[in-house]
């Protein structure tokens, strides 16, 4: 499997526009016109600002309507209710994060420098980088997994993540068939904690916590790996 269908196995949560089930993330009812399509993307924008400014738990479906410039009915045409609007710009924020890591590591791949410890830096700093742009998403995706629909939302994306970061993985000979999918997901979601300890309390998050992350993961990673994932594809092949 290619970056590009990394990235796709890994976004398969959907976006505001997807027709997907609205618990993970879709509008109730996808817009075919271009003005509906502009609607949604207020209402979107509209509620990640507000995100930013107020928190997850003070966000209100009235405030987004009004703050969009819409009647609080046009945002029912689309959104079932608050956690829907959430989880809409989650699957928004999480298909660029996807895309990110997919970007990077077909970026390290035409390097020749794959190897377990690179592939788990590379995809760790594509998520920072995607934090960084995006605010809302640490608020809504780190921060506000008290919510119980945003924790299924990101329980489901890291299952969907260590799925394809595992194939990846096995397909380029780095590690063994030994890496079960449980122990790609208990990689994933180890990092996912440590995203969510690193910006508990920053905006711009902990470097010093996130290395760490880094580290571990890697160290536990690399149990699974053959020699060409110890020492990197292109160490191997010369």
């Amino acid at each position: 499997m290619g970056a590009g269908r990394a990235r796709e196995r890994a976004g398969e949560t959907g976006d505001a526009a997807s027709g997907a089930d609205p618990a993970l993330g879709a509008v109730r009812r996808v817009p075919t016109q271009a003005r509906s399509r502009q609607r949604v993307e207020a209402i979107l924008d509209a509620a990640e600002a507000l995100v930013v400014q107020q928190g997850v738990e003070a966000l209100t479906t009235r405030a987004i309507a009004e703050h969009a410039g819409v009647p609080v009915a046009s945002l029912y045409q689309y959104f079932g209710d608050k956690e829907a609007v959430l989880l809409a710009l989650a699957g928004r924020d999480t298909a660029e994060m996807d895309d990110q890591v997919a970007a990077d590591l077909a970026a390290l791949e035409e390097v020749g420098e794959l190897s377990v410890a690179a592939v788990v830096r590379t995809a760790m700093e594509a998520f920072v980088a995607v934090y960084r742009r995006r605010p809302a998403f640490v608020e809504i995706y780190l921060r506000g997994r008290g919510n119980a629909a945003v924790a299924r939302f990101g329980r489901a994306h890291n299952i969907r993540i260590a799925e394809a970061l595992r194939d990846f993985a096995l397909e380029r000979g780095l590690c063994r068939d030994d890496l079960s999918p449980a122990a790609a997901e208990l990689a994933v979601e180890v990092g996912d904690r440590v995203f969510q300890l690193a910006y508990e309390h920053d905006a711009e998050g902990d470097p010093t916590l996130v290395e760490e992350g880094v580290l571990m993961m890697t160290a536990y990673l690399e149990r699974y790996a053959t020699a060409a994932g110890l020492d990197g594809l292109s160490a191997t092949a010369g």
